[in-house]
This record gives C-alpha cells, structure tokens and sequence, in this order.
C-alpha cells in the first residue's frame, strides 16, 4: 500500500537523463498492460456476479441486513490472513507468477460452484469464501509483479493503468450481466455460467502473455550461491519496523471506514426505488467514473505525493456517506453518489498500493503488500457486520451517518500515522 515519501516525491535530478525520459514516453511496461488486460477479462467475470448478488440475496433470499453484512464481509475479509499465506509463498520461492494465477484459477472455478449452491445460504457463503481465497491468494503477487516492472517515481501511474484496465472491466461486467438476464428471462443461473467462461478466459491470458520478475543477483552472490530464500523471521521483523508497522495499521483503520459496494447500491435503490433489473447499472456508474479517473489520478500522486491525494479520496467517501442521508434525491444524486464513489476508489485502490512498494524491501514486497492488503480485508469484514447490525438496530439513515462520522475520525488519524512514516524499510534479518 505505500510510499517511500507519503507527502511528496523526491525533486529528480536536475541533470537530463535520456533513459528516464524515454521511460516516460513508454507509458508503462508490457508486464503491466498484460497483467492489466488479465484484470480487465477477470473483472467483467466478477463483476457480473457483484451486480446481481446484493439482489439476489437480499430480495431473492430475504436475508436481513445483518445477514447480508456478514456475507458481504465474508466476500472481502473471511479469507485475508491467506493474502499474507500467498504473498509469503510467492516471495520464499520467487513464483510470484504462479501463485497469483493459481489465485485466478480458484475464482475462475468458484463461479460455476454458485450453481451448485442453490438457495443455500451457508453454501453460498462457502463458494464466495472460494472465490475470494482466489482473489487474496493472487492480489498481492500481481501487484508485486507491477511494482517490481516498474520504476519507483513511476508507480503511480503503472497502477493508475492498471486499474483504469480494471475498471474497465468492471463497468462492462454489469451491462454483460444485464444483457444476459434480458435474454434469458432474468435467471441468475445464466450469469453464473457466463462469468465462469470468461474467467477461465482471463486465466489463458494470464498464462501466456504474463512473465514472472526474476530481479538480477550480483556477480558476488551468483558464485557464492543462490540468495537465501525468505524467512518467516525477516516477515516479523519488518513488522518490528515502524514504518511498515504504521502502514499495517493505517491499512486495518481505512478497512473499518468502508461499508461496502453493496450496501451503499441498496441505500440507493431503496431512496429511488429504482427497477430491479435496471439495479446493476449502479456499479456501471461507479465503474465509469473509476475508469475515467483511475489514469489522471496516478499520475497526480506521482506528482503532488501519495497521501495528500488518498486524503482526498477518502472524504470523497464521506461525502457520498452523507448523500445517501441528505434532502438530495432523483437523479442528481445518483449522478453525486456514484461519481464520488468512483472517484474514491480511483483515489485510493492504486494509488494505496503504489504508496507501499518503496517502503517494503524488493524480497519481501509480496508479503509486505499481502499484509497491509490482510489489514484491510479483516477490517472491512468487520465493518460489514457492524454496519449491518446497525442498519438493523437504528435503520438506514442513521447507520449510514453513523458510518459518514466514523470516515472523518478514522482519516484524521490514519493521517498522523502515513505522516510519521516515510522512511522506507532496509534492514534485513537473516
């Protein structure tokens, strides 16, 4: 998730480089576009499930709302701490590659489980469990693989376009899902199946044009041996490293101020009392706006500095909190919620993850992203749950202004913490 410096980048040299400025030129590596176009295919794939997954549990099932938190929460968090299991795995044996496609394959897989689950709630609980163990085992070695193909001043915009190509993805797979439940009558059935065809595509893709980094060993070190392997040692004491620690726990702090996709689409449902089938279109929204900013924004916080532009992404989302609870309603505030929701995750999912790489050693990159991802994940299941208890026991409006609070306590002291941490982390334990 972070950056050497977390205010502003370091003033380059003031001699001309030709290299650099070639760099430039290049937008990003082909190692980067590849793995970009693996998470444009496989978020249609999923995508096409989220769209239709709120419905379906919530009207289809009559899950309450503290249901619907927990398997909201289970679809993000009950499988993080395996992120730090794939990220360690990936760095120990250098097949950053290979777990994260194992990661896509598992998913890929899981879709075609939601047809056998049924109106099973635990058992679709178990299948989303799947699918999201696939996406914690490969996030963290696929954005590993990015940050290790990419120059450090340029990593923000190499995330910046990848997660334009993944937003991409995710503002097609709602209009695939809503193209399929027109052809077929609206049976759910049938968008399982289609999701699961076009991730078994993404794995392909993956498989054939993504290249695993292997970083060049010394001259010193090549006749002396093989450089030693990671230890479950050198993962703790980056933990016992300030820096890193504070990353952790800004990462756990920033999980507990998200709600959910889910949850804030139902809030706007329920105000507009908007058609069902049309319900998926939401995240279209959200996915546009996403994708038109994701680029321009990754390229800001190369230029101005991480954490200013993560600040701001994070008050967009109190902003939209405070929509859904405000006198605004009809179109104005959905066009406001959903461009405001996209511009949050444009202004944090990328620009979160390029703020970690320079910090963290290049031997424990993987595992070091897979912890501040683990921190998260967990916090986020277990904002879930309590929102949707609180939905529960107060109703809508306040649990969402409750939440909005909640955003503006937990940014300014995620804000101290990323402040303080800007020295990256170099020693090394054997």
């Amino acid at each position: 998730m972070y950056l050497s410096t977390v205010t502003r980048p370091e003033t380059e040299p003031t001699a001309p480089d030709p290299d650099r400025r070639r760099r430039r030129v290049a937008l990003v590596s082909g190692n980067v576009v590849a793995l970009g176009t693996v998470s444009l295919i496989t978020d249609i794939s999923a995508e096409m499930v989220t769209a239709v997954l709120p419905l379906y549990l919530v009207l289809g099932l009559q899950l309450s709302p503290l249901a619907f938190g927990v398997v909201d929460g289970v679809y993000t968090g009950a499988t993080a701490l395996l992120r730090v299991v794939g990220g360690f795995v990936a760095d120990r044996f250098r097949r950053r590659k290979l777990v994260a496609g194992l990661g896509y394959a598992l998913s890929a897989v899981a879709k075609l489980g939601l047809l056998l689950a049924g109106r099973s709630v635990p058992a679709i609980g178990a299948v989303i469990a799947v699918d999201r163990l696939g996406k914690g085992i490969r996030s963290a070695p696929r954005d590993a693989l990015i940050t290790l193909s990419t120059p450090p001043e340029s990593l923000g915009r190499a995330f910046g376009v990848h997660r334009m190509m993944d937003s991409v993805g995710a503002f097609l797979g709602p209009l695939v899902a809503v193209g399929v439940l027109l052809a077929v009558g609206e049976s759910y059935d049938a968008v399982f199946v289609t999701s699961f065809c076009v991730a078994a595509l993404a794995v392909v893709v993956f498989v054939l044009f993504v290249r695993e980094h292997r970083p060049a060993t010394p001259a010193t070190t090549a006749t002396a041996g093989a450089d030693p392997t990671v230890s479950v040692r050198e993962v703790w004491a980056l933990l016992r490293e300030r820096p890193a620690r504070r990353l952790v726990l800004a990462a756990g702090l920033l999980g507990l101020a998200t709600i959910g996709d889910g949850f804030v689409y139902l809030l706007l449902q329920r105000r507009e009392d908007l058609s069902l089938l049309w319900f998926p279109l939401l995240a279209v929204g959200t996915s546009l706006a996403y994708l038109l900013l994701a680029t321009p924004i990754g390229i800001l916080a190369d230029r101005i500095g991480r954490l200013p532009v993560v600040v701001g992404g994070y008050a967009a989302l109190g902003v939209t909190y405070l929509l859904l609870a405000g006198p605004v309603g009809g179109w104005p505030l959905l066009a406001l919620a959903l461009a405001l929701y996209g511009l949050f995750y444009a202004a944090t999912d990328a620009v979160l993850v390029a703020l970690a790489g320079p910090v963290l050693p290049a031997r424990l990159r993987t595992t070091g992203i897979a912890l501040v991802q683990t921190a998260q994940a967990l916090a986020y299941l277990v904002s879930s749950v309590l929102f949707g208890l609180a939905w529960q026991a107060w109703g809508p409006q306040t649990a969402i202004r409750v939440a909005a609070a909640a955003v503006a306590g937990i940014l300014l002291v995620t804000m101290l913490l990323l402040a303080r941490g800007r020295r990256p982390v170099s020693r090394k334990v054997s």
